[in-house]
């Protein structure tokens, strides 16, 4: 499974990650950074009480798992 991390910095310069499953691709770089500035401007989420201050990066995760049969 895919997901998008987008990763901030709160007031404490604490890295904060927000995963978004199923991610459209191509990411679009334009839209995935003003998606992150909205984010800090709404005050959307905090870490512990403390606000997102900037953003730090993001990211396209894929996990993949594989059982092994015992």
């Amino acid at each position: 499974m895919k997901k998008l991390e987008l990763k901030f910095l709160n007031e404490d310069g604490k890295v904060v990650t927000v995963s978004l499953d199923a991610p459209v691709e191509p990411a679009d770089p334009v839209a995935v950074g003003a998606a992150m500035d909205e984010i800090i401007t709404q005050d959307a989420f905090s870490s512990s009480g403390r606000a997102l201050v900037s953003k730090k990066q993001a990211r396209i995760v894929e996990r993949n798992v594989t059982d092994i049969e015992m």
